[in-house]
């Protein structure tokens, strides 16, 4: 018995077309206070889109799959690492004010000094 499936033409929209709906019926029964931190803790899933940016890059036969793959890996890396930095950003918002956290030493959320008063 052959199990060969080839998922092609109608069939591929079709389960694009369902996968599109039900993230939709998902999403959108989500919680307004839950929206922000589901999205962005959810943005790791772009890891899987620079693996397999890579993986176009690296069995690349023409400029345009180059390019394809390229364009692929560098917005997965950007979603990637926005999405970290929105959720550092948003974890830091439930931080104690008498809590200073990790990286408030470097970065954007570095503590300025106090200007003197003279």
């Amino acid at each position: 018995m052959n199990f060969e499936i080839a998922i092609t033409g109608f069939v591929a929209v079709y389960i694009f077309m369902l996968a599109a709906f039900g993230g939709w019926v998902i999403i959108g029964n989500v919680p307004a206070i839950l929206h922000t931190p589901l999205m962005s803790g959810s943005n790791f899933v772009h890891g899987i889109v620079v693996v397999g940016g890579i993986f176009a890059l690296l069995n690349a036969s023409s400029v345009t799959e180059q390019v394809v793959g390229f364009c692929a890996v560098l917005m997965g890396a950007g979603n990637v690492a926005g999405g970290y930095a929105v959720t550092d950003r948003m974890l830091a918002m439930f931080q104690t004010s008498g809590h200073k956290p990790a990286h408030a030493t470097h970065g954007i959320h570095a503590a300025k000094p106090a200007a003197k008063k003279g």
